[in-house]
């Protein structure tokens, strides 16, 4: 049976041979440990193999689990769909939030960044498979997005996330991941972020550029139980 550290090991020798065949330098690509779900035990485990980025969905959940990890040197990403009543918490508690996707939210999370901490190191999500079940702007609407975030005070626009329509085909897999990258180097602004890429296409991300693959049931198996209630739905 695997372990988190067998694991760690594992993911992270699929993300070294997919960079050097890209021609990339491995350490260009960050592991964002994707924790939803999962216990701070198992968070623990992994920071003790060297991993520091974590990623969440569900701000309760997340909240729990900083309180109890405290004494360890964590970086928090929050990586799911974001209601305004949220904001505030987000803005006081993580590092990294990878799922804007329209000005209001972004503006909530500027207004409430403390003024003690760093800006907010924010990427907008994009729907590139134009899935109406998913969030993020649409791909027409990303310019004007990205320049009025790009203004805000207390956040550093770094990139841009997606998660495309999934699909076993490698070729589609990189097309949706193509077509991200290609929107951000279209933009004016100088980023150098592109969050995109999971468990079972990071080879097809890292191909097409991904800094950031967000990585979850490859570390720490399926989920072990159902998402938990949060006490407003949509966290």
């Amino acid at each position: 049976m695997s372990t988190i550290p067998d694991n760690i090991a594992k993911v992270r020798a699929r993300i070294r041979a997919a960079a050097q065949a890209a021609g990339r330098e491995p350490a260009s690509v960050g592991l964002l440990a994707v924790s939803k779900t999962k216990p701070a035990a198992a968070l623990r485990e992994a920071h003790a193999c060297g991993q520091r980025d974590f990623g969440e969905n569900y701000l309760q959940e997340a909240l729990g689990k900083q309180a109890e990890l405290a004494d360890l040197d964590l970086a928090w990403h929050f990586i799911g769909p974001i209601q305004s009543n949220k904001t505030r918490a987000l803005a006081e508690h993580f590092a990294w939030v990878h799922s804007v996707d329209r000005l209001k939210i972004a503006e909530r999370l500027s207004a409430q960044r403390p003024a003690n901490l760093p800006p907010l190191n924010v990427c907008l999500q994009v729907n590139v498979s134009g899935e109406a079940s998913k969030s993020g702007c649409a791909p027409e609407a990303l310019p004007a997005l990205a320049a009025a975030v790009a203004a805000l005070p207390s956040l550093r626009l770094r990139g841009l996330m997606a998660i495309p329509e999934p699909t076993s085909d490698p070729s589609a897999q990189r097309a949706a991941f193509a077509r991200l990258r290609e929107l951000q180097e279209g933009l004016p602004q100088s980023l150098d972020t592109l969050s995109m890429g999971m468990s079972d296409d990071l080879e097809a991300a890292i191909a097409e550029g991904a800094t950031w693959v967000r990585i979850g049931s490859a570390l720490f198996g399926a989920r072990a139980y159902p998402p938990p209630s949060q006490t407003t739905p949509g966290a």
